[in-house]
């Protein structure tokens, strides 16, 4: 599979980790939007929010089970923002389910 993210998962392409587990992997974004940029990912290849099915959920549910603990360690007392990108017209750039994490500043009302 020619996926950046699988990539990661599997070590062949080196990342910042922030958390990981068996499920989940959390990495610094390389092109950061906010002072905190993390990547959140299931470690099953999942292309986007629409293959999310009952069967592979269980990932979903777990990743935003961790966001507390993962935000707390990157000091994101104050507030956070998580975005999902679904598809090419939705801005999404790697098909692989990933959620960001971005924090560390006011961020205002304006869409991520």
């Amino acid at each position: 599979m020619d996926c950046i993210f699988c990539k990661i998962i599997d070590g062949s392409i080196p990342s910042k980790k922030v958390y990981e587990d068996d499920k989940m992997l959390a990495f610094h974004d390389v092109n950061p939007q906010a002072p905190v940029h993390v990547i959140m990912i299931p470690k099953e290849h999942i292309p986007s929010a629409d293959a999310v099915t009952e069967e592979n959920s269980a990932y979903i549910a777990h990743i935003f089970s961790k966001v507390p603990e993962i935000a707390k360690s990157l000091g994101l007392e104050n507030g956070y923002r998580i975005v999902n990108n679904c598809k090419a017209d939705a801005g999404q750039t790697v098909f692989h389910l990933h959620f960001h994490l971005l924090g560390g500043k006011p961020l205002g009302l304006e869409m991520a």
